[in-house]
């Protein structure tokens, strides 16, 4: 043996940020991580009418993805695994990105389908948790894509991805028309809708909320900042959500930046975050929602830790 630490890392880019974490296999724990590093990215705005990824897109992602490489170098990571989220992997030109992205940055980003950042996301969450937790219902909230999965064990009996995401509907439901309650009643029509038509008969257990769309909602209705640390208990009930969507509907992007928890870079397409939050909590029949600080990024990481023969299986290649 070398002794060498075999350290292991996962690369997550998204809408907003281009994130490195990096675990020591033997030693590491994710709420200690070996390397953390996160680049700002707007591809909300890099996103033409036509739905294709501009080049000044390209070029930010290409540099993103270029620092993040020479961190993992730095750090002697022995296997990186990189993924795109939904606003890569479903832009018109997704495919001819990640192929300029591989080409001039030497890394080539990976995609996990709907289903399997689904699982991701519950087995984040049945780490944080604990088998004492018993049942879990997860929900994760992204930009482009909603996942729910439930189940007993270390893998849910179910999951299901829908394209219900916040920004997803923030351009098609909202952007440019005034959020009216009308408005916002057919659009709950609609995610009721669509979410019943997947969820099961029956779905039982303690209702997870994972993505920063139900931190920033559980911040907005009072829950403790951020900064305070990640293992402060957080939740948010229907009642207090249903009271943030018409504080969220009469203010600007700008304004909603201003309110507790919302973020800047988020606040445009945070109405759409909080109603289709209170689509899942209703359809699912829960009340109360307890915040998970990891997500599908954790979930992958959990993998590469415990069990790296699965990752393969996990995360297709583009």
């Amino acid at each position: 043996m070398s002794g060498r630490p075999e350290r292991v890392g996962v690369l997550d880019v998204g809408c907003f940020s281009a994130q490195l974490v990096v675990v020591d296999r033997a030693r590491g724990s994710l709420l200690h991580p070996e390397v953390s590093h996160k680049v700002r990215l707007r591809m909300d705005r890099a996103l033409d009418e036509r739905g294709r990824i501009t080049k000044a897109g390209v070029d930010e992602l290409v540099s993103a993805v270029r620092q993040a490489r020479r961190l993992a170098d730095r750090a002697e990571v022995t296997t990186l695994v990189p993924f795109a989220t939904s606003v890569i992997r479903d832009a018109a030109n997704g495919a001819d990105v990640m192929e300029q992205v591989a080409t001039r940055s030497g890394v080539g980003l990976g995609v996990l389908s709907g289903p399997e950042e689904a699982r991701l996301s519950f087995l984040a969450a049945r780490r944080w948790f604990g088998w004492s937790a018993g049942p879990l219902v997860v929900m994760d909230v992204g930009g482009g894509t909603v996942e729910i999965a439930a189940g007993e064990a270390e893998t849910p009996d179910f999951a299901r991805s829908l394209p219900i995401g916040a920004r997803t509907l923030t351009r098609e439901w909202l952007d440019d028309v005034a959020a009216s309650p009308r408005r916002l009643r057919d659009l709950r029509s609609h995610l009721t809708k669509r979410i019943d038509d997947v969820l099961p008969a029956e779905v039982t257990g303690r209702a997870v909320g994972c993505s920063k769309v139900f931190e920033q909602l559980a911040r907005l209705a009072g829950a403790r900042p951020q900064r305070d640390g990640l293992s402060v208990p957080r939740r948010l009930t229907i009642d207090d959500l249903r009271a943030c969507i018409p504080r969220l509907a009469s203010r600007s992007a700008r304004q909603r930046a201003r309110l507790p928890g919302i973020s800047a870079h988020r606040a445009r397409q945070s109405l759409a975050g909080a109603v289709v939050a209170e689509a899942l909590m209703s359809t699912a029949g829960r009340d109360v929602v307890e915040i998970c600080p990891w997500s599908t990024r954790e979930g992958l990481l959990l993998s590469l830790i415990e069990r790296p023969d699965r990752v393969d299986h996990q995360i297709r290649v583009a």
